[in-house]
């Protein structure tokens, strides 16, 4: 079984591949099977953990609104934008 650390890892990694301006739920960043073979309350502290990043790290993440499911969305931001 993957560590969760790593799971951030490559979650964090695969949204450098996002386009700018797009919108995405942490689930996106994986393969459907990946994630589904992802036991739920690993999921849940993965979207804290990534969550907590978005917010803290001075990133090209931003934490926008939730999905009537409850799911977090998030927006890409190109790195250039945020320095202007």
């Amino acid at each position: 079984m993957t560590d969760v650390n790593d799971l951030l890892s490559f979650a964090i990694k695969e949204a450098e591949n996002l386009m700018d301006g797009e919108i995405f739920l942490l689930k996106d960043l994986f393969k459907g099977y990946e994630w589904n073979r992802i036991p739920r309350n690993e999921r849940l502290l993965l979207g804290t953990l990534f969550l907590n990043y978005a917010n803290t790290v001075k990133c090209s993440i931003n934490a926008i609104e939730k999905t009537s499911s409850g799911q977090q969305k998030y927006k890409f931001q190109a790195m250039q934008q945020l320095m202007e």
